[in-house]
């Protein structure tokens, strides 16, 4: 079931290079960023890259880079940029948030779940994290119900919270965080 490719949460992207990083960084994040909305991921990923080999530890901008690869169909990539942010800045929701929607765009929803719980772990507040939540929880309902109705076909309870759960269901038929 394919599901979307994550969103990114650009404010604060932009906030985290200003206090970290400094005016000159985040003018080059907000560079990368313009590509990026402009249509041009390509040269927006090859600039991040560049500026990623002087600046490894720029955490906005290898965040950046994770949502390019994203987009660009490169998920295991995106996977690698996010994990290891979840790594380096454990405090930082949006990597796992991001990170939750790749696995979750492949079918990985245990791992979609996971990411999701520490992201909340770490802030408590982050709405589109329990929005993800929520909708993982969909998907996980709907196979156990789905088995539920294998298995005991009779069951008249089943198939009426099916038929619910696929009324909360995202175009193409999954629930899918954002």
């Amino acid at each position: 079931m394919p599901l979307p490719p994550p969103r990114c949460p650009r404010l604060l992207a932009v906030s985290l290079a200003v206090l970290v990083c400094g005016h000159a960084l985040a003018d080059e994040l907000s560079e990368v960023m313009r590509l990026r909305m402009t249509g041009h991921a390509t040269e927006a990923l090859d600039r991040a890259t560049r500026h990623l080999a002087q600046n490894p530890r720029d955490a906005a901008m290898r965040f950046q880079q994770g949502v390019l690869l994203a987009d660009s169909g490169r998920p295991a990539q995106a996977i690698e940029v996010f994990a290891q942010l979840t790594q380096d800045h454990p405090e930082l929701p949006e990597p796992y948030n991001n990170l939750a929607a790749l696995y979750a765009s492949l079918g990985e929803v245990d791992k979609a779940r996971s990411a999701l719980e520490k992201a909340l772990r770490s802030h408590p507040g982050y709405a589109a994290a329990h929005e993800n939540l929520g909708d993982i929880y969909i998907v996980l309902a709907r196979r156990a119900y789905a088995r539920a109705a294998e298995l005991e076909p009779t069951n008249a309870t089943v198939l009426p919270k099916l038929a619910l759960l696929r009324q909360l269901a995202l175009p193409g038929g999954a629930a899918a965080p954002r």
